[in-house]
């Protein structure tokens, strides 16, 4: 069982949004909290791969497609198609129609293996914006006992390990079923000029398809039912509709961006433009100054001196 600990106990690894996890510890966080900050979900922006479990399959294929990356098949919710940026959060905010995972939903807690003495442990993220010794709204202990914030983030992190715990179980169960095939996934923008770009891999991974279900006996497809599996599989096959809605919210931001770009380089020519004929006036009243040096009080001079 998840409880904060007692004595400090060391943590290695890396976790996924995570820069400094430490054991929660009531000495040391004596006064520690959470508090509200502008942009709470800036830690997940430039994340477009998120860790999902078996149980979020359903909310989540309407958002993202779902799928299963590497050796081990782990399960991923696809939020951008650019490495680096997340299509769901702009400006630090996550898009409210949509599904926000639970491994993004735990942060700043965490649990860490205390193997030594065969245990789970609570540990937040010291340099997360939102923890704070300063005024906290939401403390991590109350006196000697965990707060009802910190109970409430316990009991958040025990449902999303046996979660994950039943993710494993059925992804050995899809291997032993032999359900995954290798799939790819492509993308073709357009160039500034209106034609056809290079087309680019998105994506390689592994999915459940439907010939596969098809193929398994009636008592195998029982087994995945009985244990839920077999929803679980069919959420993951409706999610893969969503690839056209990443290709089309990263056209609709790249298009931002590129609007963006253009408004700042015309401000930037602007801003040289009138740099230099403020130069040519300061020289003109005999004012010395170049473009390096045009401070305010600079400015100032050449304004009295136009008024005069």
């Amino acid at each position: 069982m998840a409880k904060a600990p007692d004595n400090s106990v060391a943590v290695s690894g890396n976790v996924m949004f995570y820069t400094n996890p430490q054991p929660l510890n009531k000495d040391k966080h004596a006064g520690f909290g959470v508090k509200q900050v502008d942009r709470p979900f800036d830690y997940m922006a430039t994340q477009h791969f998120i860790p999902l479990t078996a149980a979020e399959f359903g909310p989540a294929s309407n958002s993202f497609p779902v799928i299963f990356a590497g050796e081990e098949k782990n399960p991923l919710g696809v939020m951008g198609i650019r490495p680096g940026d997340n299509l769901f959060v702009t400006d630090g905010q996550f898009a409210q129609d949509f599904y926000l995972p639970a491994f993004a939903r735990r942060y700043p807690f965490v649990l860490a293996n205390d193997s030594t003495n065969d245990r789970f442990i609570v540990c937040v993220d010291e340099d997360a914006e939102c923890v704070t010794k300063n005024k906290p709204e939401r403390t991590f202990f109350n006196g000697e006992t965990a707060s009802d914030f910190t109970q409430e983030a316990f009991q958040f992190l025990q449902n999303f390990e046996n979660d994950r715990r039943t993710t494993l179980q059925m992804i050995e169960m899809f291997k032993e079923m032999d359900l995954f095939e290798p799939k790819d996934m492509h993308f073709q923008g357009n160039n500034p000029d209106g034609s056809p770009a290079e087309r680019q891999k998105i994506a390689d991974y592994f999915a459940v398809t439907e010939d596969r279900l098809r193929g398994l006996p009636e008592s195998k497809l029982k087994a995945l039912n009985d244990r839920g599996f077999l929803a679980v599989a069919h959420a993951h096959m409706v999610s893969l509709n969503n690839w056209q809605r990443l290709v089309n919210m990263t056209l609709r931001r790249a298009g931002e961006e590129q609007e963006l770009a253009a408004k700042t380089y015309k401000k930037t020519e602007l801003t040289k433009m009138l740099e230099a004929d403020l130069v040519k006036i300061a020289n003109a009243k005999g004012i010395a100054a170049t473009v390096n040096d045009l401070k305010k009080d600079t400015i100032d001079k050449i304004i009295k001196s136009q008024k005069k």
